[in-house]
């Protein structure tokens, strides 16, 4: 945050003084002398506080929304259609990767895999009995004149078309192998089960074919991810392995903290903001996937900055301005603002370090007005910005 010196009793101090010397000087002024309209080129204002403008680092923070999700979630849906035999998690139940969930059965893939099986058997058969004629066919033949050698090549080839054909049975088996195995469903990692959505004896399948809903939902919560989106002004401010703090409606009286692990790179054309995710440990479980979180990011000041109160800016139809005091008469500067912090803000226009500004700036002071009389603030008065 910006670092003020506010010196409240000085600066009562100069406006009781300047409220006297106002006073004394109309007091002395004859009402028999009148000015000369020639010489009034512009509207005299009273006096007027200023200060000079100076450089610092402003510091400020960012409170957005954001959300907690679990770190990985999955949808678990039985990979073949089948039945449900035996469940053995239910909602809660914390599961480690590789650890039983349900086993289904369908009874057609004992079928299947016993045709399999005797495919196997049937191509073994005739592979093994083309091979021996060719081995047969091949010893005679080394006698010259006793077989024709197309007589040998076609043996050949019809030994290794029977192979190829026991190879395809041994696919095939091992292709209805498997299909059995997913008769059973396992966690791929650990994390708890948040849903169940079947029972025993339930038909299931595939998304889209057995059921409309998974069978269960495994989602992991010892750790977390916060999700927020940064608006485009500040993205340049976060980087990786900042932290944050946070707060969630269950707990408003505990704070906690989260480090930037992952920015989108990014900005969504929509939003209009870049996608930011943080880590979030949930060893204790207090927090819950699906909680909406109060996030605190914090916006250190990179570059020194011109800083001004923001009394200082005027906001007129025509955009932001400063007065600037030149000569003795009120200059009005266009400005754009940076970031605010308390009382102060970042501007940028035409200006640098050690222009005189007016202090509490309004429409009543035209732009070349001239200025009867001015009174500056010391720089450790009640308008000095930390450096």
């Amino acid at each position: 945050m910006t670092q003020l010196t506010v010196n409240r009793s000085l600066y009562a101090g100069i406006l009781a003084a300047t409220v006297l010397a106002a006073s004394v000087l109309l007091s002395s002024c004859g009402g028999d002398k009148k000015d000369d309209p020639k010489e009034v080129k512009a509207p005299v204002v009273d006096t007027t506080l200023t200060f000079t403008l100076q450089k610092g680092k402003l510091s400020s923070d960012l409170k957005i929304p954001g959300e907690l999700d679990a770190f990985q979630q999955v949808d678990l849906y039985a990979k073949v259609s089948s039945f449900v035999q035996k469940l053995y998690v239910d909602v809660g139940s914390e599961v480690h990767q590789g650890d039983l969930l349900a086993v289904m059965e369908a009874p057609e893939l004992n079928s299947q895999l016993e045709a399999a099986k005797s495919r196997i058997e049937s191509m073994q058969a005739l592979y093994l009995a083309s091979k021996s004629n060719y081995d047969k066919m091949y010893q005679t033949s080394l006698t010259p004149g006793t077989i024709a050698q197309n007589d040998l090549d076609q043996a050949e080839a019809r030994k290794n078309a029977d192979m190829a054909n026991l190879e395809a049975a041994k696919s095939a088996y091992k292709e209805v192998e498997d299909t059995k195995n997913y008769l059973t469903m396992r966690a791929p990692f650990s994390g708890v089960i948040s849903a169940r959505n079947v029972n025993a004896g339930a038909f299931v399948g595939p998304a889209g074919t057995g059921s409309a809903q998974p069978m269960f939902v495994l989602q992991q919560q010892n750790l977390l991810r916060l999700e927020i989106s940064v608006p485009e002004t500040y993205t340049s401010y976060v980087n990786n392995n900042d932290h944050v703090t946070f707060t969630v409606k269950a707990l408003p009286e505990e704070k906690f903290t989260a480090q930037i692990k992952r920015l989108a790179g990014a900005i969504d054309n929509r939003l209009r903001s870049q996608h930011i995710e943080m880590d979030v440990h949930n060893d204790d479980k207090k927090l819950l996937p699906g909680m909406v979180a109060e996030v605190t990011v914090p916006l250190p000041g990179q570059d020194s900055t011109l800083i001004v109160p923001k009394t200082a800016l005027i906001n007129s139809m025509l955009g932001l301005f400063v007065i600037k005091v030149d000569g003795g008469k009120a200059q009005w500067v266009k400005v754009k603002t940076g970031r605010d912090a308390n009382s102060h803000i970042e501007v940028y226009g035409d200006l640098k370090a050690g222009d005189e500004l007016v202090l509490s700036a309004n429409e009543e002071i035209r732009d070349g007005a001239k200025l009867a009389a001015t009174l500056q603030v010391p720089a450790d008065g009640p308008v000095a910005a930390a450096k």
